[in-house]
């Protein structure tokens, strides 16, 4: 190995992920990089154990369990001519649907990670099973893709869900199997994608106009990192989409209107992991000022943004238009994916809070929401804020969002904390068990609260010895009053400033508690700037909707800010509007109901 290959492998220990496992499975040491202030826990060491976050994870991990792998494995058995068992999926998947054969790679990824977390090991025999199954027609005839149509409508979306998949299979689950394979899927699969990058639209020089090669580099890093081959590190670096994308972005400049949401969005995972593997600040800044330019001129009350899968020209009134124009609003479980990444990547290179303000407003607004899939290829797609809006499965069956719905449940645990030398950062607030080593001592941090159906977090801290670290608290930056903050039941004197982390340092004991209150409060949030009289509704990080309400939902301001609460129903509230009262709750809590998120308010009102 040269030593440039050396070194890129040695930096890429830094993305805090580990990615190699033992025979007994157990998570390799790691090396951090300095470009990380905040590290990731391992998938293991987090546990949900209660609330809506966890009881969602629980559903979705039995629901996902229960896919039918021949099914799953049908359309490779027919392209490679072998007996192909099951039922058609039908939809997106089939040999001459939309992508076939596009979620294979994110089942087996999204198993990897529930095994990763829960040690369930019928997740972890159910990714080995489909790694086997798809290796076995690999082997037959070495072509990688489900069908023709598959390796020319989006081969380099395709092969990126490949290379994920087997990438966890082998570093979170033991397959070892997978760790061979992935190195031959790739060099097979290069026959089928382009020699350079380009961005994604009609003018593209492949046969496939929508493809998007340049969402690959991510996990080509990883590969690389995975194999050791350098081979890999530069077709990394060959589909970095520098002067269409990256270039603009690190100098400022907005050129997201008018691209692909998901597919851009989730290309900013790229331009992190190429400042962590290379260093170059230029990657850093891109991906910040992307984050901005979302945060800023992009985003419903949600997080959720670019309506029928675009983004919007800033300041134009396109986004207030879009509650008008259309149902497809935020394209959920993809978008979500996207975007949590984006934000832990952030999180772990500045370690600046607004960046768990933002995971933690469109985690509880958007992919919380989501209605449970069915059986049979049935999967929640966009969050609709259009008046009297209904929430329901896409008209077509296996559509991207059942790949990432998956990854992204199965992530929300590395979600919640982080942590550097000195301490520990709890990030969002949920039901939940974290496990680690100070000075060899090992800590347990236990996390009871009803967050966010109640505005108050205990943590009890455990470690197995006296051990002195801090305990650092985000402090969102949605709040109007200040937290509060005790430690054993006594008010302590830190700085807990809005959009910051409140450090807690101290010599910690067993069963030393803390107590945080978060004073939730009533807030509108215009839609655009040129709307500014169609507003959301949030109660502390939660985006609130109108049950059965009128065809115009209008309320004074005043009406606004002082609901009714509804007895024994956390976070329901009673709203007297222009047609009379409506009962108001989280977006996260509605079901089939017919519901309205935006809010006209009068201009006298």
């Amino acid at each position: 190995m040269n030593q440039q290959t050396d070194l890129t492998r040695r930096t890429f220990l830094g993305a805090g992920s580990a990615l190699a496992l033992g025979a007994s499975g157990q998570t390799a040491p790691k090396v951090h990089s300095a470009r990380r202030k905040l590290h990731e826990f391992d998938y293991s060491q987090v546990r949900l154990t209660g609330g809506p976050l966890a009881s969602q994870y629980q559903r979705l991990h039995a629901h996902f369990l229960k896919l039918d792998e021949d099914r799953l494995l049908r359309v490779y058995r027919q392209r490679a001519g072998l007996p192909a068992p099951g039922a058609d999926m039908g939809g997106w998947y089939d040999a001459e649907g939309f992508v076939p054969g596009h979620l294979i790679g994110q089942f087996i990824s999204g198993l990897s990670r529930l095994y990763a977390c829960t040690a369930d090991p019928e997740a972890s025999a159910k990714a080995r099973r489909l790694v086997e199954g798809y290796a076995a027609t690999f082997e037959r005839d070495g072509n990688p893709f489900a069908s023709p149509k598959a390796s020319t409508t989006w081969p380099c979306y395709i092969l990126d869900k490949y290379e994920i998949g087997l990438i966890d299979a082998a570093s979170l689950a033991g397959v070892e199997q997978a760790r061979a394979l992935l190195p031959r899927v790739i060099q097979a699969a290069t026959r089928f994608i382009p020699d350079h990058t380009y961005d994604r639209g009609p003018n593209s020089p492949k046969q496939a106009p929508y493809d998007e090669p340049y969402i690959l580099p991510e996990n080509l890093f990883k590969a690389h990192y995975l194999t050791g081959e350098q081979r890999f590190f530069d077709m990394a670096r060959l589909y970095l989409l520098n002067d269409e994308f990256f270039n603009p972005l690190s100098e400022g400049r907005n050129i997201l209107p008018g691209k692909h949401g998901y597919s851009h969005a989730i290309a900013l995972s790229s331009g992190a992991m190429a400042y962590e593997v290379l260093g170059d600040t230029r990657y850093l800044r891109a991906i910040r000022n992307a984050w901005d330019m979302l945060e800023q001129t992009q985003q419903y009350a949600s997080g959720g943004c670019a309506p029928k899968e675009a983004f919007v020209q800033p300041h134009s009134g396109e986004l207030g238009a879009s509650l008008r124009s259309t149902h497809d609003h935020f394209e959920t479980p993809c978008g979500y994916y996207a975007h949590s990444k984006l934000a832990r990547y952030l999180l772990g290179f500045t370690a600046d809070a607004r960046y768990g303000d933002g995971l933690e407003r469109i985690l509880l607004n958007t992919i919380l929401g989501a209605i449970d899939p069915d059986d049979n290829g049935g999967y929640f797609y966009y969050s609709d804020y259009h008046s009297q809006a209904k929430k329901g499965h896409y008209q077509r069956k296996w559509p991207c969002c059942a790949g990432t719905l998956l990854q992204s449940v199965a992530d929300y645990p590395i979600n919640l904390y982080f942590w550097d030398q000195r301490g520990i950062y709890v990030n969002l607030f949920a039901e939940s068990e974290v496990r680690w080593k100070v000075n060899q001592v090992p800590v347990r941090i236990a996390q009871r609260t009803r967050y966010p159906e109640a505005e108050t977090i205990e943590l009890q801290v455990d470690p197995e010895a006296p051990s002195e670290f801090a305990v650092h608290i985000r402090i969102p930056g949605w709040l109007a009053a200040p937290a509060r903050i005790s430690v054993n039941g006594k008010p302590v004197a830190v700085e807990a400033a809005r959009g910051t982390f409140a450090a807690i340092r101290r010599r910690w004991r067993k069963h030393d508690t803390v107590e945080i209150t978060l004073p939730f409060s009533f807030r509108t949030v215009p839609i655009d700037d040129r709307n500014a009289d169609t507003v959301a509704l949030m109660r502390g990080p939660v985006m609130m909707s109108a049950i059965d309400p009128p065809a115009e939902l209008a309320a004074t301001a005043s009406a606004l800010a002082s609901l009714q609460p509804a007895e024994g129903k956390p976070l329901e509230f009673d709203c007297e509007t222009a047609s009379g009262a409506v009962r108001i709750k989280p977006f996260y809590q509605v079901g089939r109901e017919t519901y309205s998120t935006y809010f006209r308010i009068p201009a006298h009102g």
